[in-house]
């Protein structure tokens, strides 16, 4: 298995990682990315563009006539995208165009409906609305309709008192936060991303996948985990699979708001905009972008000012979960460091996507990180393969603490 890309001295310990990720974690294809202090310093990738590509041993295409990763492969990155989401409403309140205090339904009347008139701005980025589930799920075709979405969430009855306790919100996300941010803009989600983000800051970043990108990401689909892979060290007294298996639990009902569950290889799902589930990103944008939201990346733009970094990253909900059962901790909008979730240090915020893809950045290190594959696992928060990566990073301690040099 051949590994490419580079990384700057000191950090060979995460090609090391990511190289056994192949031969021992059953990894497919996947990239890795690393900046420090806004410079790049890991720029790995491997594998096949495809989940059941076959590439030969010089990394040409293979048997099957799968192309193999290439430094510009991108995937879906499912509730990663929560992240990337998160910093549009973000970004609107720094730039005083929305209270993190007001209710939502101040910017979208018809959201008061049901009994959800208290519901605050930020109950939703920190997954405390009480409304994770759909009584009448959507189709993946009326999933697609920002407008059908929208009026549906806008409907649905909580199920708890909206900001008394939280649960993740899997799907529903997508139209809390994106009928709130065109509610404020006027524009979809997605192109105000693109113009305002991924674009400034240079970040390989899409919702809504332009027909022009389109043959840059590979297929993806489910992989099993080698035994040895493990999970979570401890074992919750109901494990968030055993609750999925349930139809009636929150669990369940919150993953099936969409339902049958969408096509991430269509076409028409990847030219959607969903922000709860499917962004499409290179690991080096999704590295880059939480680079940006820490510091200025290549002597260019910083998306967040300190105070924004902070109402990010500072703690909002914690405790068992509604929904994932395991405890959770939440800012606003990103997953923090936690046993359901461990990143980098106490101080790091991201957010996972199930079964595998990870990006989150470290204030402390100055570390911004994107992972991306085309196998999903059955985890929900803490892939092993990206955990032996971010394993790779805490040891090099005594390095981070030192002056940065990037990849040039």
């Amino acid at each position: 298995m051949d590994v490419n890309g580079t990384v700057a001295e000191g950090f060979e310990p995460v090609r090391e990682a990511f190289l056994r990720n192949f031969e021992h974690l059953g990894e497919r294809g996947a990239a890795v990315a690393v900046y420090r202090d806004g410079h790049r310093v890991v720029d790995l990738w491997g594998g096949t563009k495809d989940l059941n590509g076959t590439t030969g041993a010089t990394g040409t295409t293979g048997p099957t006539g799968t192309p193999p990763w290439e430094h510009g492969t991108a995937q879906i990155v499912r509730s990663a995208t929560k992240g990337v989401a998160a910093a549009v409403l973000l970004l609107l309140h720094q730039r005083g165009e929305l209270d993190l205090e007001a209710p939502v339904g101040a910017y979208w009347p018809e959201f008061k409906a049901a009994g959800k008139e208290r519901t605050l701005v930020w109950h939703l980025l920190a997954h405390r609305a009480g409304v994770p589930v759909l009584d009448r799920p959507l189709t993946p075709a009326q999933a697609a309709d920002p407008e059908m979405g929208a009026a549906a969430v806008a409907a649905q009855a909580p199920v708890w008192e909206p900001g008394t306790d939280h649960g993740y919100h899997a799907q529903t996300y997508s139209w809390l936060t994106g009928e709130l941010a065109r509610r404020i803009t006027g524009r979809p989600i997605g192109d105000w991303l693109a113009d305002e983000i991924a674009g400034p800051t240079g970040a390989d970043l899409w919702l809504g996948l332009p027909d022009a990108q389109a043959a840059r990401v590979g297929r993806v689909g489910p992989v099993e985990a080698p035994e040895a892979a493990g999970g979570l060290r401890t074992r919750p007294k109901r494990s968030v699979a055993e609750a999925y298996a349930d139809p009636g639990s929150l669990t369940r009902r919150a993953f099936a708001a969409i339902t049958p569950l969408p096509d991430e290889n269509d076409p028409g799902y990847r030219a959607a905009a969903l922000p709860a589930s499917n962004g499409i990103a290179t690991a080096d944008g999704l590295a880059r972008f939480y680079a940006a939201l820490i510091g200025e990346v290549d002597g260019g733009r910083r998306l967040f000012t300190p105070r924004t970094m902070e109402l990010a990253r500072g703690e909002r909900s914690v405790g068992p979960d509604r929904v994932l059962v395991v405890g959770t901790r939440f800012g606003l909008g990103y997953m923090l460091h936690g046993t359901a979730s461990p990143l980098l240090s106490p101080a790091s915020f991201g957010h996972p996507g199930r079964g595998g893809a990870l990006g989150f950045a470290d204030p402390e290190s100055g570390i911004a990180f994107g992972y991306v594959t085309n196998g999903f696992r059955q985890s929900v928060t803490a892939d092993p393969r990206a955990q032996a990566l971010i394993r790779a990073l805490a040891a090099l301690a005594g390095e981070l603490a030192a002056p940065s040099a990037g990849l040039g």
